[in-house]
């Protein structure tokens, strides 16, 4: 299968704008921290000497005993108390607009078609549901083994050939988000997938 490398000016023709100075780099920090941010299923919790299980009551009385007075029992001084300042369940998203997203996703995206890291290719179709089909054709494309290949869409054959490849990850053009196009040394595109991503990016 012939490759070429997208170059800035194939990518202007796209209708890609890309950005070649130091700018927007805050938009991508902050965009990748709010998709890491809301992976985070923000379930952990314990129990504080409120909600702990155990009696209300005074273990002994207040004098007499010769022991250091005690309230309650589940006092978090004690073993099988509660646990003081510890976590809740709570919400770790974080807030990012649409502009920024968009202008992270062209700064990423920018930023690989200017080390040349991004390969466009006219469709990406494997034959026969075989691992090593898979291999083959990709070795062909892009010699990097942590390859993510991006398409409008992919059969179920192609599919089936890449489950089992632990460094090549297959998306389509309209999931892919910053972080995805940061995270692997090269890039292959289809056509279809270049057109669908300068959509997104000029909306």
């Amino acid at each position: 299968m012939s490759a070429t490398v997208l170059t800035t000016e194939a990518a202007k023709a796209a209708k890609i704008d890309v950005i070649t100075n130091g700018k927007y780099t805050q938009a991508v920090h902050e965009t990748i921290i709010a998709l890491r941010a809301a992976r985070r299923s923000g379930t952990a919790s314990v129990k504080t000497k409120a909600t702990v299980s155990g009696s209300g009551s005074k273990p002994w009385k207040q004098k007499g005993t010769g022991r250091a007075r005690a309230g309650y029992k589940s006092s978090p001084v004690w073993v099988g108390g509660g646990v003081v300042f510890g976590p809740h369940p709570r919400d770790y998203s974080k807030k990012v607009s649409k502009s920024t997203r968009r202008v992270a996703l062209r700064k990423a995206l920018s930023c690989r078609i200017v080390a040349g890291d991004i390969y466009i290719v006219p469709n990406f179709v494997v034959n026969k549901p075989k691992t090593k089909e898979f291999i083959k054709l990709l070795g062909a494309i892009s010699p990097e083994e942590k390859t993510l290949i991006i398409a409008k869409d992919f059969d179920e054959t192609t599919r089936l050939a890449a489950r089992n490849v632990p460094k090549a990850q297959l998306m389509i053009g309209a999931d892919v988000n910053t972080e995805d196009l940061l995270a692997y040394k090269k890039i292959v595109l289809t056509d279809e997938a270049l057109a669908q991503l300068a959509d997104r990016i000029n909306k």
